[in-house]
């Protein structure tokens, strides 16, 4: 027989003030404290803790329970009323750039139908794995975990449903073990449809940053995106501009071919901040195609990214404050 001190004596080096003890007979209980820490540590911990306890005089017999606090999350929705505007780009960057300011985000591709994510954030082909019941986001080589639908069916495979099972499967996305990452960034599709209100209505966002393009007809989408979140009571963080012109590489041209200062305008009428002016450049497309965003580097297309989460970065704070 072994007692509960000296138990408690063999785990002190390993999880000191993390276990609670019982022994009974040649038995032993432990209950794990695993608040704050990602799940790969956790388990090397509940490795480490039952080995020791086996390890000790007496002690045949080992169960292992963890449990850990709820950490408080926050979404920040990237919404754009219409495709093809750049949300995605903007949502991976805004994701990265926040976590290089030493926010703890997480990205969620809530793009059911059109994901690209896993592409944007070089991680296709790695499909995330469960831990009782919940799905344990991917890690990927910006700091920045996440989950996609992309990650769960084959690549090119059409998602053919209805929007029951489409906020089906962003519950599954939002409620997944994120650990202590307490902002995430969710990438929603274009418009305003069945995911946009399963997630106002399930997972409240604390904001939305509303992506368009400087052309009219994508502005008149984007005030539908904007009024959504308006009537929903969701704060609209700020608009950005995506592809908001041209210097041609080789003759330094400067051209607008999507027009410039629409969305800035717009959001003057709105009353809404205005976040920024993304360029449209090459080196933005080539970066999102080979899975490293440029928010990930120093380059000059970082920048613009860089001064979005800036101004993101300081609305969480004083929403906080």
């Amino acid at each position: 027989m072994t007692d509960r001190s000296a138990l408690q004596a063999a785990l002190a080096p390993i999880a000191a003030g993390r276990a609670t003890v019982r022994v009974e007979g040649s038995r032993a209980s432990i209950v794990l404290d695993v608040t704050g820490l990602p799940t790969a540590a956790r388990d090397a911990l509940e490795a480490d803790v039952r080995a020791a306890a086996l390890a000790t005089p007496g002690i045949a017999d080992v169960r292992v329970a963890q449990t850990s606090e709820r950490v408080g999350r926050r979404l920040i929705a990237v919404a754009s009323g219409k495709g093809g505007v750049g949300k995605s780009t903007v949502a991976a960057n805004l994701a990265i750039a926040l976590a290089r300011a030493g926010r703890r985000v997480g990205l969620i591709d809530a793009d059911i139908y059109g994901p690209s994510q896993p592409k944007l954030m070089a991680v296709e082909g790695t499909r995330p794995e469960a831990r009782e019941k919940q799905l344990l986001p991917v890690e990927t080589p910006y700091g920045v975990p996440l989950l996609s639908m992309g990650q769960l069916v084959p690549a090119g495979q059409a998602i053919a449903w209805r929007g029951p099972m489409a906020g089906g499967a962003l519950t599954q996305l939002a409620e997944a073990d994120w650990g202590l990452h307490d902002t995430l960034v969710v990438d929603l599709p274009p418009g305003t449809g069945d995911v946009q209100l399963t997630m106002i209505q399930k997972h409240k966002p604390a904001g939305a940053v509303i992506v368009s393009t400087p052309q009219d007809l994508a502005l008149i989408d984007a005030t539908r995106a904007i009024d959504l979140f308006a009537k929903a009571e969701v704060p609209v963080i700020g608009l950005v501009e995506n592809m908001s012109g041209y210097v041609c590489p080789h003759c330094g041209e400067a051209s607008e071919p999507f027009g410039q200062g629409g969305a800035e305008a717009a959001a003057a009428k709105l009353g809404i901040p205005f976040l920024g002016r993304i360029p449209l450049a090459m080196a933005v497309r080539q970066a999102s195609d080979a899975g490293t965003p440029p928010a990930a580097g120093n380059g000059p297309e970082a920048t613009a990214f860089h001064q979005i989460a800036g101004q993101v970065g300081e609305w969480l704070d004083r929403k906080e404050g």
